[in-house]
């Protein structure tokens, strides 16, 4: 895998909005941010538009993220927004200079497509948190920082009763599930054979998560990969037909491996939403009174 080289004060960061359209105080107040951590921040032409659900027409969307790709003085691109989107550009964009110029790729939830892209040309990005949470400078917002500027992921996760004892080493693969689902069978679907994977969602129904895994454990993704993060399930719907809930049914899905799994690690839809790095070699190591999240 390539590794961007991480940011220092003066690095150019350019803030796009490739799928869904963004709050302009939450624009204001990722760039406040970010320029107190001295960047400099650039702006894409289309970053505060809006054409229905999105922020632009797919033209407009598209444009900004391939100038964004293509500055060769842009050291970092943040993805403002998640939402819905980036499928229907992906296999426009033109990632090739990324290969001669690396940068970082910043977001999480729709942006798992981008994850997906630079996986399959091997390079790394960063699934974190985006402009609302980075205007609010909690916790993960620090932890961002420090990861642009060098300091490698590792987290402590508190443990739970559903987990899988064990430990593991692989690189880092995944997002959000549902994107992750639509995905599948494309050139950006998964590459799961001896990798850790990261999955997290909101707003699923139940039985739709579990449609999800199914499709994971039916497609041999499950039987291939060597360890499980499963991060926040936010806003999920009761079912008593799935009564077990969502960590009930991922654990139900895996059961039959002997990979180690750390659930309810704090990476998704919710303010503790830390970052990793995706395509990074990952030590993942589950025991009884803790985890441990590891990147190298």
């Amino acid at each position: 895998m390539i590794r961007p080289p991480f940011l220092h004060a003066g690095s150019k960061i350019a803030l796009i909005a490739p799928s869904g359209a963004v709050d302009a105080i939450w624009i204001d107040g990722a760039i406040q941010t970010l320029e107190k951590w001295g960047l400099e921040v650039i702006i894409g032409q289309h970053a505060r538009g809006k054409y229905h659900r999105f922020a632009g027409t797919d033209a407009e969307r598209l444009a900004d993220l391939q100038w964004a790709i293509d500055q060769p003085d842009i050291a970092a691109i943040l993805c403002l927004r998640g939402g819905y989107g980036l499928t229907r550009l992906i296999d426009k964009v033109n990632l090739a200079p990324l290969v001669r110029n690396p940068k970082w790729l910043l977001g999480f939830s729709d942006i798992t497509v981008l994850h997906g892209a630079l996986s399959a040309i091997g390079i790394e990005s960063i699934h974190s948190i985006m402009a609302k949470q980075i205007s609010m400078e909690q916790d993960p917002s620090q932890q961002l920082r420090r990861v642009l500027f060098g300091e490698m992921p590792r987290y402590e996760v508190a443990p739970h009763n559903l987990n899988k004892i064990g430990t593991a080493t692989g690189k880092l693969i995944g997002g959000n599930l549902s994107v992750l689902y639509g995905l599948r069978s494309t050139p950006y679907d998964i590459q799961p054979a001896g990798n850790i994977l990261l999955i997290e969602d909101l707003c699923e129904p139940l039985y739709h998560i579990d449609r999800m895994m199914q499709n994971l454990r039916l497609s041999g993704v499950l039987a291939q990969i060597s360890g499980l993060i499963v991060g926040q399930f936010s806003d999920i719907a009761p079912d008593t037909s799935f009564a077990q809930g969502a960590y009930g049914i991922i654990a139900e899905a895996v059961k039959d491996y002997h990979y180690p799994v750390c659930m309810n690690a704090p990476v998704g839809h919710v303010d503790q939403n830390y970052p990793l790095i995706i395509g990074s070699t990952t030590q993942l190591t589950v025991q009884s009174n803790t985890s441990t999240i590891q990147q190298l």
